[in-house]
């Protein structure tokens, strides 16, 4: 079985990044489409189970970050695409390359936004290298996807955290 991150039986473009360069950088992708896939459907399901005194709030909340995971995750596999790679497509893939852990769906609303707000932060340690190797290769596209990526998760970190007292 060929690595997501491996350059597909296409014709590889010749797109002036090295072919090492490519490599580390679908590598770096096919964990960003991972992590970000993984956090889209735990978000998802704390949208649909999260109850209490402020469910309304959280519903949408977590509705309005689940739907921007969801685009950047094709943003994130289309990039790997254009640069040669097969996108990771499967839970199997995800759960392998992602460091994100599925969490239940609990009835601490708290629980759900501190799990979700420390997930962000984790992808965006995870993303923040990815920069320098896009911008080391001169894959300058690559670089501001993922640099974009850095400020939604930590945005969204930050209005997680802003939720809840402690």
């Amino acid at each position: 079985m060929t690595s997501t991150s491996e350059v597909t039986k296409e014709r590889t473009p010749e797109l002036g990044i090295k072919p090492a360069d490519l490599k580390a950088i679908n590598s770096g992708l096919a964990q960003a489409v991972a992590e970000t896939f993984t956090l889209y459907v735990k978000t998802q399901g704390y949208h649909w189970n999260v109850v209490g005194p402020t469910f309304h709030s959280l519903h949408e909340m977590f509705e309005g970050q689940y739907l921007e995971l969801r685009d950047a995750a094709d943003d994130l596999a289309e990039r790997m695409r254009a640069l040669g790679a097969m996108a990771p497509g499967s839970f199997t893939e995800f759960t392998s390359l992602s460091s994100i852990k599925d969490h239940e769906p609990t009835d601490d609303a708290d629980q759900m936004v501190k799990n979700l707000a420390a997930d962000h932060e984790a992808i965006a340690r995870t993303m923040r290298p990815l920069v320098e190797v896009a911008d080391d290769a001169g894959d300058a596209a690559t670089a501001d996807l993922i640099t974009a990526r850095l400020a939604a998760h930590e945005k969204a970190a930050w209005m997680l955290r802003a939720t809840i007292a402690s």
